[in-house]
C-alpha cells in the first residue's frame, strides 16, 4: 500500500473506517471476531490509518479496536473523535467541545483504546456553543502533553477551519466525499489545499450504494440508519440506482469491482486525500485495499465525474443541522 502525507502525518493511501463494526449499519456488533480479523488483515495489507469515535456505540467501537490492536498499536495511525458525547448530564448525541469535556473524552478514549496517545484527534462536529479557538487550544495542550499527536476537524466549514488552524495547525479534515457527494469541492477543498491540510473522506462508497450491492432497502435491518436516509428512500433510491449501474458498467470494462472504481476515482483527486471505506469483513477490506493499484484513464475519470448528482440529501434534517459547508 502506498502512503501519503496528511500535513506531516504519514498514512496509507486507503484507510479503514471502523464505525460499521459496532454502529449504524445492518449487522453491526454481531460478529466482533470477524471485525477483529478484518482489522488484522488490513494491517497485513499495509493499511495504517484506522478511524473510530467515542460516539460509535457509544464507546463499544473504541473498545473493539482496543482489543484488535493489542500488541499491534505501533503499526497504526489511530484516529478517534470527540464532541458528540457530552460527559455531563446531557450524554450522547449532544454537541460539547468545551475544554473540560474534551479532557474527559480523551481520557476515556485512551483507556478504551488501550493506548497512551491518539495519533489524530478530531472534533466530530462543530459546537456552536464553544468558540473553535478554545477547542483548538485545548487540543493543542493535549498535543503538548503527549496525549495527542495531531488535530483534526470533521464536517467543518471554511471559516471554522481557518480560525482553528490559526490557533493549532489542523492536520486533516474529515468530510463526506465520493462520486455522489461532492459538495466540499467548491468551498472546503480549496481552503484545505491553501493551508496544507489533508482530506479524509468518509463514506467514500456512498454508504455502500456505489458498490452496486444495495438494490433494495429491504436488505437493511431496523437498526440501519440508511432506512431513514433521503438518498435511500422512494424515488430517490430508484434514480440513484442508475448512478450505481454506471459505476458497475465501467468496473466491468476495467476488470475491477465497483467499489475499487469509486475509490480509484477518489484517489485520483489528489495526493492529499486518504479515504476510509468502512467494513467489518475481511473480503471487503481486501477488495477496497486493492483499489490502490487501480489507475483509471483520463477518459474514464471524466465519465465518472460527469455522472449526475445523487437525488436526495445525504443527511436527514436533524443531522444536517450539525454540518458546516
Amino acid at each position: 500500500m502506498r502512503t501519503i502525507k496528511l500535513r506531516d502525518l504519514e498514512v496509507s493511501r486507503i484507510g479503514l473506517g471502523a464505525m460499521g463494526m459496532s454502529h449504524g449499519y445492518t449487522g453491526a456488533g454481531t460478529d466482533d471476531a470477524e471485525s477483529i480479523r478484518t482489522v488484522h488483515r488490513a494491517l497485513e495489507l499495509g493499511v495504517t490509518l484506522i478511524d473510530t469515535a467515542e460516539i460509535y456505540g457509544p464507546y463499544t467501537n473504541e473498545e473493539l479496536l482496543g482489543r484488535a490492536l493489542k500488541g499491534r498499536r505501533e503499526q497504526v495511525v489511530l484516529a478517534t473523535k470527540f464532541g458528540l458525547v457530552s460527559h455531563g448530564v446531557e450524554g450522547a448525541w449532544n454537541l460539547d467541545s468545551s475544554p473540560a469535556n474534551i479532557r474527559t473524552a480523551v481520557e476515556g478514549s485512551l483507556k478504551r483504546l488501550g493506548a497512551d496517545h491518539i495519533d489524530l484527534y478530531y472534533q466530530h462536529r462543530v459546537d456552536p456553543n464553544t468558540p473553535i479557538e478554545e477547542t483548538a487550544g485545548t487540543v493543542g495542550e493535549l498535543i503538548a502533553e503527549g496525549k495527542v499527536r495531531a488535530f483534526g476537524l470533521s464536517e467543518a466549514g471554511p471559516d471554522t477551519i481557518r480560525r482553528a488552524h490559526a490557533v493549532q495547525p489542523v492536520t486533516a479534515v474529515q468530510s463526506e466525499y465520493s462520486l455522489w457527494t461532492r459538495g466540499i469541492e467548491e468551498r472546503v477543498l480549496p481552503v484545505l489545499r491553501q493551508l496544507n491540510i489533508g482530506l479524509v473522506p468518509f463514506s467514500p462508497l456512498g454508504r455502500g450504494f456505489l458498490t452496486g450491492t444495495v438494490r433494495s432497502t429491504d436488505q437493511f435491518d431496523g437498526s440501519d440508519f440508511r432506512r431513514g436516509n433521503p438518498r435511500f428512500s422512494g424515488e430517490n433510491f430508484q434514480r440513484n440506482l442508475a448512478i450505481a449501474d454506471e459505476v458497475q458498467a465501467l468496473a466491468a470494462e476495467v476488470s475491477a469491482s465497483p467499489a475499487q472504481v469509486a475509490l480509484a476515482w477518489l484517489l485520483a483527486q489528489g495526493d492529499d486525500i486518504a479515504p476510509i471505506p468502512g467494513t467489518k469483513r475481511v473480503a471487503r477490506v481486501e477488495e477496497n485495499s486493492a483499489a490502490d493499484a487501480l489507475t483509471l484513464t483520463s477518459g474514464q475519470l471524466g465519465r465518472l465525474a460527469g455522472l449526475p448528482p445523487a437525488a436526495g440529501d445525504t443527511h436527514t434534517e436533524s443531522q444536517a443541522q450539525m454540518l458546516e459547508r
